[in-house]
C-alpha cells in the first residue's frame, strides 16, 4: 500500500512538472529595427562597398617587445 502511494505521487509529480512552459517575448519594434539595419547593411555590400574595417586587435603577450 505504501509503495503504490509513493509511485503514484512520483507519477503525479512527473506529469505536473512536464506541463511547465517558459515563454520569452521580444519587443516587435526592436526586432524589426534590428532586421531593417541588417538588411540595409547587406544591400550596401551588394552595391560594391566593402565590409566595415575591423578594429585592430591588441598585441598578444608573445608579440610584445622584450624588456
Amino acid at each position: 500500500m505504501k509503495k503504490s502511494l509513493v509511485i503514484s505521487s512520483l507519477g503525479a509529480a512527473a506529469i505536473l512538472s512536464a506541463c511547465v512552459t517558459i515563454n520569452i517575448y521580444f519587443p516587435a519594434a526592436a526586432a524589426e529595427k534590428a532586421a531593417d539595419k541588417i538588411i540595409d547593411e547587406v544591400w550596401q555590400l551588394k552595391d560594391g562597398q566593402t565590409a566595415p574595417a575591423e578594429k585592430p586587435t591588441e598585441p598578444k603577450p608573445a608579440d610584445a617587445p622584450a624588456k
